[in-house]
């Protein structure tokens, strides 16, 4: 047996011991011994746990892979997930002022990829086990909404017909305002007995959508989201905030972080998360890599009532960014790219002096290469609120505020 003490989580909210040593489920100050396996200690025993360990209170917490943290306060996590942000921030020679964390409630997630697999006795839905293809059920689950957590039963029944026993299904489940949208991967080929199968699924499980390896089985409603004051019906499998509370909090932070503006540049722009809410006070270009998500937009705010003009653009921002002489004639830019940040992106925004940018990030470490291009360039970081909607997860979100050194404070 190996015994060890943490001295702090890794980004994956893993505890780190020296050596360095890996061991799951762990938090600072904690004495901890088990089997060492290479740098990774398992088979956990807690010698002295510390102040911040709780009871989690999920019962699937145990054997469930899909949250890191639950055996952590909420304030812990909260502090936590602050200074990963503040580190990551720092490496670059950056100190800014944070605000106070904004974290969604429990049992709030509208989107969830679950896992469904056939087996001898039925059917297995659920979240894989921690670094494991083991699926666990998940019945009693406390990170899920009442809605998205009631599909189960509906990719049960698509996993009895349509699961090899080789493999298990991947379903994305999003709620919308008409019912619960799927999309699958991982399954059968689809044939034509196959989809009179699954079409039947989901009108027994009143889908609103079904999708099967990206070919749309039925729209028995359209899935459709609210963003502001206009609904979107957003392409299968399409990027959307993955709480209903979280995304408010990141458009709160981007209204703030625009306000004045005139016109606006969105861009990553997805099916209109930040663009449409904005265009209630100002004119927005939407720039999105996805046709399909540009037309979802440009469709919903054609069908809406009392917004300023929107305009939509399909573009690959990071092989063709939108240039600097491009941005002529706006006067602020909403950025929320994928998890690789937007380097170039940045330096041409940057180079453009564009007087207010709002940054919403998912990865702390990209946003701070990105933010120190702009400071740079004679940007001031006015701010930062750290968003967590992905509870209970090592998973950290951002909004932040930029404007040019001589309009800071204003």
């Amino acid at each position: 047996m190996t015994t060890i003490t943490i001295t702090r989580l890794g980004h994956q909210g893993d505890g780190i011991a020296d050596g360095p040593i890996f061991a799951a489920r762990t938090l600072p100050g904690e004495v901890v011994s088990g089997r060492l396996e290479g740098r990774q200690l398992c088979d956990l025993k807690i010698e002295t746990p510390a102040e911040t360990r709780i009871k989690p209170p999920c019962p699937h917490y145990k054997s469930c892979g899909g949250c890191a943290l639950q055996h952590a306060s909420d304030a812990f996590v909260a502090g936590w997930k602050v200074d990963v942000v503040r580190q990551a921030l720092a490496a670059q020679g950056i100190t800014p002022t944070f605000r106070a964390i904004h974290t969604s409630p429990s049992r709030s997630r509208r989107r969830a990829t679950l896992a469904a697999r056939r087996t001898k006795k039925g059917v297995l839905v659920g979240f894989y086990a921690r670094a494991s293809d083991t699926i666990t059920e998940i019945p009693g689950c406390i990170l899920l909404s009442e809605n998205l957590l009631a599909a189960r039963a509906a990719i049960a029944a698509l996993a009895e017909v349509g699961a090899s026993r080789k493999g298990a299904l991947a379903v994305t489940a999003t709620t919308s305002e008409v019912g619960i949208d799927l999309s699958v991967q991982g399954g059968k080929p689809l044939d034509g007995p196959l989809q009179i199968a699954l079409a039947a699924i989901a009108e027994s499980h009143d889908l609103a959508r079904l999708t099967w390896e990206d070919e749309v089985i039925v729209t028995r409603h359209a899935p459709v989201q609210r963003f502001g004051a206009t609904v979107v019906t957003p392409p299968p499998g399409a990027f959307l905030q993955a709480t209903p509370d979280g995304e408010a909090a990141l458009l709160a932070a981007v209204k703030e972080a625009t306000e004045g503006a005139r016109r606006i540049i969105d861009l990553f722009a997805g099916c209109g998360t930040f663009a449409l809410p904005l265009a209630a006070g100002a004119e927005v270009h939407a720039v999105e890599g996805s046709r399909a998500m540009t037309e979802a937009l440009d469709y919903g705010w054609r069908h809406a009532h009392g917004l300023r003009r929107v305009t939509t653009e399909a573009r690959d921002l990071f092989r063709n960014p939108v240039i600097a002489e491009d941005f002529s004639g706006f006067d602020a830019a909403v950025i929320d790219p994928p998890r690789a940040g937007a380097e170039a992106q940045a330096t041409e925004i940057a180079a453009a002096k564009l007087p207010r940018i709002a940054y919403v990030s998912c990865n702390p470490v990209t946003f701070a290469r990105d933010a120190k291009i702009f400071i740079q360039s004679g940007y001031v970081l006015n701010w930062v609120q750290v968003v967590d909607q992905f509870r209970w997860s090592a998973h950290v979100e951002l909004a932040a505020s930029f404007s040019l050194t001589h309009m800071a404070g204003q």
